[in-house]
């Protein structure tokens, strides 16, 4: 059996210094067992009230699902309000980023993304 917690490690500051995030399934981990394409990554993370995660894009299909809090999530040119219990799809390449609506309140969220087949590895700390 594999469980995992939050709870057994400390958060990695990513996204150049912008958002703590706390890894459960770490980049790449699951590549073999997902063959194709592969479960790149499984991570919960948390913007502060006022910060914002750094646009950037990565050749994933990612997840994003609201555990608490209301954001502002933009995926290209397009802009949108979301909150606790929202999923949020995100095509590979395309860039995005995340704030929440106030400067005073945080969003939390748990990610997941698939990998798209022969892409290479990630820098999700420095990218």
């Amino acid at each position: 059996m594999d469980v995992r917690s939050i709870e057994d490690g400390a958060p990695i500051v990513e996204h150049n210094g912008t958002t703590p995030v706390w890894w459960m399934v770490p980049a790449r981990e699951m590549k073999e067992v997902t063959d194709g394409g592969f479960l790149e990554l499984v991570n919960e993370f948390e913007v502060a009230g006022g910060g914002a995660v750094d646009p950037h894009s990565h050749p994933t299909h990612e997840f994003y699902y609201v555990l608490s809090g209301r954001g502002i999530m933009r995926i290209e040119d397009e802009e949108r309000e979301i909150r606790q219990g929202d999923l949020v799809y995100i095509p590979p390449d395309k860039v995005h980023t995340l704030r929440p609506v106030s400067d005073h309140a945080p969003i939390h969220c748990f990610c997941f993304a698939l990998g798209v087949k022969g892409a290479g590895p990630v820098n999700y700390t420095d990218h």
